[in-house]
């Protein structure tokens, strides 16, 4: 039988961005699901200034509520980190496993600024300036022309808020099986290298490695796809 794959994606994209995934996720009898948060994707009508951190968990978690969705291999990429740590939080009967792909590991309490203190001065300045969006981060080099014209139709501003906000865990430390993949093909400020250092010797983790740049969906899906069943075909402890 195969698995339920449910998605929190990264900032400024949104559920259309895992495009690639859906056919080889079907062609291997899994279901993946990849609900867009409010105020991005087809929901950019949404936006306002009061959408953060909570606003985005919400969103899932309704996803998970209405389509009745259980057993699910939950994956959070990039700022869909945050997202999915506060949604697994709060769903612990449904989650039996929680993917991290090149994406935030949060402790409670934490916000994705004091996980990327880099970002502090250039949200002091929009926010001077009088906006409450951020632009999307440039894409990664290795990405192809015809997917940068694709990624830069679609991808629009993010809420600040969003990465201002922190996590409040409801029901104490995550203990469910957790696994981090590691995109080794880094920019100069690896931002997530310290999440795989945490992770990759740390026995309550299962660690992997993907040579493959910040998003593996879009430049990788192949390799990101072989590696997402190879995870979630181990038995959870």
């Amino acid at each position: 039988m195969g698995a339920t794959f449910l998605v929190c994606h990264g900032a400024w994209s949104a559920g259309w961005a895992w495009k690639k995934m859906h056919p080889l996720m079907a062609a291997a009898g899994h279901r993946l699901v990849t609900p867009t948060y409010t105020g991005l994707g087809e929901r950019a009508h949404l936006a306002n200034p009061s959408i953060d951190l909570e606003t985005h968990i919400e969103d899932v978690l309704n996803v998970i509520r209405y389509e009745d969705l259980r057993d699910i291999v939950l994956v959070g990429h990039s700022y869909g980190g945050m997202v999915a740590t506060g949604v697994a939080d709060r769903a612990r009967d449904r989650v039996v496993r929680l993917i991290y792909v090149d994406a935030f590991v949060p402790a409670d309490g934490q916000s994705l600024l004091d996980l990327n203190e880099v970002a502090r001065p250039r949200i002091k300045e929009l926010k001077a300036g009088g906006e409450w969006r951020m632009p999307p981060n440039p894409t990664p080099p290795d990405t192809s022309p015809a997917d940068l014209e694709w990624l830069g139709t679609r991808r629009v501003h993010m809420p600040i808020k969003c990465f201002e906000t922190g996590l409040k865990l409801q029901g104490g430390p995550l203990t469910l099986p957790r696994s981090y993949i590691y995109a080794t093909r880094v920019t100069p400020q690896d931002t997530f290298g310290q999440f795989a250092k945490m992770t990759k010797n740390d026995p309550a983790w299962d660690f992997h490695e993907i040579d493959a740049s910040h998003s593996p969906n879009v430049t990788a899906p192949e390799a990101l796809m072989a590696l997402l069943e190879k995870i979630a075909a181990r038995p959870a402890r």
